[in-house]
């Protein structure tokens, strides 16, 4: 815990915090001993009496205390514990100020201690002879030690009081631990959803968009070969079109087989990566070795992390050749792809390795990257196979 210096915002911060966390907390509390007796006061009550005291710690200690989503009945556990930090907040605040405004207190009046003989009328007495002058040297030297602490001490009663509003205002471990799950499940949801709509894009691209293109292409194909007496601006006109049918169908092909290969649901992640190796610009060796296929969202990601990588490798890499290995160790995927280019690579380069990170990340899998100036680059990823 960093220690703020007396002359800081932050001591003083601390100190309002503190001091003000009294007069706050004994208001709560009788407001909250009157409501208990009437249940409709303290379904509207507890709640605006929570929010004020979350905005005391968000206002002076900028500390934001996640809210519980509960409704408030006497058999609730959050009314419980919510009403307890009410009724105890008295007594922290009650320590905290009496500590903390004797700490500053005290080092006012020893740090000026030797103006207290110029202040008044003789004749002077004193249980300590202030006018001596190591009897003042003892007195601010006190009070500089205490000028020192009652920061120190201002910080160690807000956290403390900041602990025990987070304990019982805030979400329990058990909660916690519930919206965690909660999250999780909705997130490989969200994952099986997107996974599921990118298979039906492909399958309806593939079985309309496709085909529709494939009959264009074969009919101005025809057309190009037998309709050979049309004038010359003719003929041409239909050998353009062709060659764009095919470009276009090439083009929607590639962007098909980007968004989910058939080849992966139909003969796993082997045959589909086999593919885009053979499809590369420069040599890959590929290796693959799976007894137990994953499941297909995990394949789906271990495709796309080789796809992208590869497609990397050949705009930026400057490489020679290129190595892909992916092993399956009990209930780990594990990914490996190596290239002898030029190096240089950063996840904070470019899209391409930012887009593999989002992709790993989203099913909690692992990136490790080595990619030194002059090469050679290695991307290893970890990912669960459910």
């Amino acid at each position: 815990m960093k220690v703020p210096r007396p002359w800081s915002a932050r001591a003083w911060l601390d100190t309002a915090h503190v001091v003000i966390g009294l007069p706050v907390g004994v208001i709560l509390a009788g407001l909250t001993l009157v409501c208990a007796a009437v249940p409709s006061l303290m379904r509207r009550g507890l709640p605006l009496f929570t929010r004020v005291q979350r905005s005391r710690f968000e206002a002076f200690l900028g500390a934001h205390i996640q809210p519980v989503r509960s409704p408030i009945t006497w058999r609730s556990r959050v009314t419980w514990r919510q009403i307890g930090y009410h009724l105890l907040s008295p007594l922290v605040g009650l320590a905290g100020t009496v500590l903390v405004t004797a700490a500053w207190g005290a080092a006012g009046v020893g740090l000026t201690a030797f103006l207290e003989p110029m202040l008044q009328k003789r004749p002077l007495v004193f249980e300590f002879n202030l006018r001596e002058p190591g009897v003042v040297s003892l007195y601010m030297a006190v009070g500089f030690v205490l000028l020192l602490v009652a920061p120190t001490l201002a910080r160690g009663m807000a956290r403390l009081d900041l602990s025990v509003a987070r304990t019982l205002l805030g979400p329990s471990r058990h909660e916690l631990g519930q919206r965690i799950e909660t999250l999780t499940e909705s997130r490989a949801g969200v994952i099986d959803a997107a996974d599921a709509e990118r298979r039906r894009i492909e399958r309806d691209l593939h079985d309309g968009a496709q085909q529709r293109l494939v009959s264009l292409a074969m009919n101005l194909g025809l057309a190009r070969a037998t309709l050979t007496d049309l004038p010359e601006p003719a003929r041409e006109a239909i050998a353009q079109a062709h060659e764009e049918s095919k470009q276009a169908l090439k083009e929607l092909r590639d962007f098909v087989r980007g968004l989910h290969p058939a080849v992966l649901n139909d003969q796993g992640l082997d045959a589909a990566l086999s593919g885009i190796a053979a499809r590369a610009p420069i040599p890959v060796r590929l290796r693959v070795d799976i007894d137990l296929r994953a499941s297909p969202t995990i394949e789906a990601v271990a495709f796309f992390i080789v796809s992208e990588a590869l497609t990397n490798i050949a705009k930026h890499a400057a490489a020679t050749k290129a190595e892909v290995s992916v092993v399956r160790e009990r209930d780990r995927l594990c990914l490996r792809v190596f290239d002898d280019g030029c190096g240089g690579a950063r996840l904070d380069g470019g899209t391409g390795l930012r887009g593999l990170l989002q992709r790993i990340d989203s099913v909690d899998g692992t990136l490790r990257l080595s990619s030194p100036l002059g090469g050679p680059t290695t991307i290893e990823v970890d990912l669960p196979c459910e």
